[in-house]
């Protein structure tokens, strides 16, 4: 038994202990019909049962949240280890590149190529390029780090990309840094 249960035992078999109904509660009382021994233990054993069910169930519910969390953040770490793992071939071919006594010219080739190979590992992963030059400028997409006069580009289209950005299927990664285009001819008009 916990000392609870005792204490609730004690205060049955000795009423003294308790303090002084209030006039509420006598009338209460009055109202109820009293209840023998045999149906007392009947209700304590319910209770105690229901008590102990409840006590599984948060157990067990707590056992489903960190057996959830565990398996989520296993999860994460087998999909960056498979990402990572098709990386690799990548950072090897430019540890090959450091090594290399090749000409300038060889070496850019060699870049290129490794340039290609990370841009297909993207596109398998669904990594898109963000469109930039010759594109209507998008604030959602686009970054603008200025502006440029250009007559040979309509007014608020995208001039020159600064850096590339990306999106994971429709999700923005980055965004891309550009410069916009401003051609006067336009603005009048």
């Amino acid at each position: 038994m916990t000392p609870k249960q005792d204490e609730e035992l004690t205060a049955v078999e000795a009423p003294e202990l308790l303090p002084a109904p209030t006039p509420e509660e006598q009338a209460a009382e009055a109202q109820v019909a009293p209840v023998s021994h045999e149906e007392f233990y009947q209700l304590k054993a319910e209770r105690d049962q229901l008590v102990d069910r409840l006590a599984r169930l948060q157990a067990e519910f707590e056992n489903a949240r960190k057996r959830s969390e565990r398996e989520r953040v296993e999860f994460r770490d087998y999909a960056a280890g498979t990402v990572v793992e098709q990386f690799l071939p990548v950072l090897d071919n430019f540890e090959l590149a450091l090594k290399s006594a090749a000409t300038t010219e060889q070496l850019r080739s060699g870049v290129e190529l490794i340039v290609k190979q990370m841009e297909d590992i993207l596109r398998t992963l669904q990594v898109n390029a963000i469109p930039t030059v010759g594109e209507v400028f998008d604030p959602r997409v686009h970054e603008a780090m200025g502006s440029v006069e250009r007559l040979d580009l309509p007014d608020q289209h995208v001039a020159e990309e600064i850096r590339r950005g990306y999106k994971l299927r429709e999700r923005l990664l980055r965004p891309a840094l550009v410069r916009v285009a401003s051609n006067p001819k336009q603005i009048g008009e």
